[in-house]
């Protein structure tokens, strides 16, 4: 269970380490204030892009603008225009009257009328500047009237007017409501509806069912804002010039129906452009589209009292425990969606999988926060959005470097698909290793060490990056993984770091394609005046140990275990051209149904106590279908014998027993060998390597060491034996092919 649990932690590692890392960091970049610009942007979007709403009749407003001016010829209007505004509005029976100019002074003619309409009008709401500031000091109220309240605004850093005033504290620190609260509160009155504190919470208040919760320094996309007074975030209606509009001297002249204002809200204030009282808003950023400050208290008006009786949402924000939560989740996502598909579609970003999944992640996360906003719920959009990106970002860099490490530790030769199964192993690059079934190829060049001492060292690194460059790419296109390169031997790796079902099947065809692959390496080889080169494969499978060797500061994949040198012992076997596998490689691969034998020989290796059962393989059947091409060796026979001396290699060491025998018949590629009488019944077994040197000859050239592998083709006559020839000196290559070329072939009739 805990070992299952260690391998789920690590198979997520990226995960764990990425997800929670950006979230503490996103966090601390908005708490900084870096993204609150970037925040409020998006809600400024959200809020034009939300369906419109239809006007909200029970409010309207008398503009005071620049054709009043005109008509008036004066930009400081009069009391008397005001008193008379004021009379001809309460005739219509509005529910409210609010008076957004400032009237602490007289404006004569008309002060005395002015002042008995304010003492006479129990539902008019007049204004008065609580808050100074350094532009303009507190400005008192009107008298006589007895309702006043205050019209100060908050603006944001960038200007835009985004949160509203229900309350404001004096010098005195007395509360004072809002011009717009009173307002709101003299319709809510006819409903037999009043503002009421939220029980258990000195923060709130509600209308009726719905509750305004006053705003806190960090609410939405802000970041230690101002919270004085009792603030809330603006739910606009809608853009500049939503509210039904008629001029002042309209209502003044009485150009509008008698019962124009019946149980309205009505707002009196100046809407014109020279009178600077207009101000920038979510619908409106361009400085000749902003907002009067009239209809900003129409808006807030429209806001409690459509939220009252119409249950219209006001906006509302999570705490920051849920928005850091908020936040992690979306890191987790990222995070989670790059690590799931960090290998496919190759190493970069672009790949289906990972381009669906950042459109989409992106598109919910957009969808899901504009659908909050809708229902009334500010939900943060960019710190999720950047934990996204930051932690996808993250992982890619994660696995970049992580891949590079492990290339150097595997060397070029391995493809993408085996490091990203490395990387998925909870103990790919830790020291030490484990026990696993692997398939173990190797295979080695017949000759090329005598032919190596023969040649300038250029000329063998040269031959050998060739042909070892040749066989990694087949090796390479069959998934296989090059555990070393040893001289001209190679072995090969087929089920680690990744095990697959078809490991042996996949070794097998590998090696028929390196075989055919021999044709195109020997084609390069004899331009360059050289011998053909010959090679042989040796396959097993069986249980070894896999994993790191080494020490901490080199390290080396590779494998141990008693299948590596039993694969050995095999390949040990071949003859050029040749692979020979064992039986359990055999079996794994399924067997003579798949795969197609030439013949078998059980032998008995060196260091092993039981018989071993090995197969020669000349093809393989679905999904490769691929078979090797040999030719028939013929052996012609000598007129005269060439008589030699050979020797009994075991092993790497070659036996002092010299025997003397006779070449008696030639191919192209090896011999019959009858052997003296005098040297008794010392006949090789099948598959033995030979020393021979040619005797009676006078030049020394040719008396230089031939290598030959007994083979298991059984002789006609007593006391001989086939070879094949697996190296050759100059000298004696050229002798032995003139002798075999002489020879008369017969041609029966």
């Amino acid at each position: 269970m805990w070992n299952q649990l260690k391998r789920q932690i690590w198979e997520w590692r990226g995960v764990w380490i990425a997800a929670p890392s950006v979230t503490v960091a996103v966090i601390l970049l908005r708490f900084m204030g870096v993204l609150q610009p970037w925040e409020w942007a998006v809600y400024d979007l959200y809020m034009r892009a939300r369906p419109s709403e239809p006007p909200d009749n029970r409010i309207a407003i008398v503009g005071i603008n620049e054709a009043d001016v005109r008509e008036l010829g004066q930009a400081i209007i009069p009391d008397r225009v005001y008193a008379a505004v004021i009379e001809n509005l309460k005739a219509m029976n509005p529910r409210a009257i609010g008076l957004d100019v400032y009237r602490d002074q007289p404006v004569e003619p008309g002060h005395a009328a002015l002042r008995q309409i304010f003492e006479s009008t129990p539902n008019l709401v007049g204004i008065q500047k609580v808050i100074g500031d350094r532009d303009r000091d507190t400005i008192a109220p009107p008298p006589g009237l007895q309702w006043v309240g205050s019209n100060d605004m908050i603006l944001d850093e960038d200007q835009v007017k985004r949160r509203g005033l229900v309350m404001v504290s004096d010098a005195d620190q007395n509360s004072i409501p809002s011009f717009s609260l009173y307002l709101a509160g003299l319709y809510l009155e006819a409903e037999g509806i009043a503002p009421e504190p939220v029980e258990g919470n000195e923060d709130s208040w509600k209308f009726g069912n719905q509750v305004f919760h006053r705003f806190q320094p960090n609410d939405g996309g802000y970041v230690q804002a101002d919270h004085g007074g009792y603030q809330v975030l603006l739910n606009y209606a809608g853009p500049s010039r939503h509210f039904e509009t008629v001029s002042l001297m309209d209502i003044a002249r009485n150009r509008v129906p008698p019962d124009w204002g019946r149980d309205r809200i009505i707002v009196i204030g100046a809407v014109g452009e020279s009178y600077q009282d207009l101000f920038f808003t979510p619908y409106t950023k361009e400085a000749g589209n902003r907002m009067a400050g009239v209809e900003v208290h129409a808006n807030l008006v429209s806001q409690m009292i459509s939220a009252a009786l119409d249950d219209r949402p006001v906006i509302k924000t999570i705490s920051e425990p849920y928005e850091w939560l908020w936040i992690f989740l979306w890191s987790s996502l990222g995070a989670f969606l790059i690590w799931k598909w960090r290998y496919v579609g190759g190493a970069g970003w672009l790949s289906v999988q990972r381009t669906a999944a950042a459109v989409l992640s992106a598109a919910a996360l957009g969808g899901i926060t504009y659908g909050a906003f809708v229902m009334g719920w500010w939900i943060p959009v960019v710190p999720p959005a950047l934990a996204l990106l930051g932690s996808a970002t993250a992982i890619v860099a994660y696995v970049a470097r992580t891949a590079g490490d492990i290339r150097k530790t595997f060397g070029r030769y391995l493809t993408d698909q085996v490091v990203a199964n490395l990387l998925e192993n909870p103990e790919g690059l830790k020291m030490g290793g484990e026990r696993r079934k692997l398939t173990i190829f190797t295979s080695d060049l017949r000759g090329f060490t005598a032919l190596s001492e023969r040649l300038p060292p250029e000329e063998v690194v040269k031959i050998l990056n060739f042909y070892l460059g040749y066989m990694a790419d087949v090796i390479t296109s069959y998934q296989g993984t090059i555990d070393e390169f040893m001289g001209d031997g190679i072995l090969v790796l087929f089920g680690a770091p990744t095990s697959r079902p078809d490991d042996a099947t996949r070794a097998i065809a590998c090696g028929i394609s390196m075989q055919l692959a021999m044709r195109h390496v020997n084609a390069q080889v004899v331009k360059w005046g050289l011998p053909e080169l010959e090679m042989g494969i040796g396959i097993n499978t069986g249980e070894v140990v896999v994993g790191n060797i080494g020490s901490e500061k080199r390290t080396k994949y590779g494998v141990v275990g008693s299948q590596v040198n039993l694969t050995y012992r095999i390949e040990s076997y071949t003859t050029g051209g040749q692979i020979l596998i064992s039986e359990q490689t055999l079996l794994d691969a399924g067997g003579e149904d798949v795969v197609q034998i030439e013949g078998k020989r059980e032998v008995m290796p060196k260091g092993v106590k039981e018989p071993l059962m090995i197969y020669d393989v000349n093809g393989i059947k679905e999904p490769y279908h691929i078979s090797l091409t040999r030719e028939e060796e013929v052996f012609l026979p000598l007129s005269e014998k060439i008589p030699i001396q050979y020797t009994i290699l075991e092993g790497k060491h070659i036996s002092e027993t010299r025997l003397i025998g006779h070449l008696v018949q030639l191919s192209a590629k090896g011999a019959q060998v009858r052997t003296e009488p005098g040297a008794g019944d010392i006949i090789p077994i099948g598959l033995s390597n030979l020393k021979l040197n040619l005797l009676e000859t006078n030049s020394e050239e040719r008396q230089e060491d031939i290598y030959a592998k007994v083979l298991e083709k059984p002789a006609a006559e007593p006391h001989c034996f086939y070879i094949k020839f697996t190296a050759k000196p100059p000298a004696v290559a050229a002798y032995l092919d003139e002798v075999y070329k002489s020879i008369p072939v017969v041609v029966s009739s």
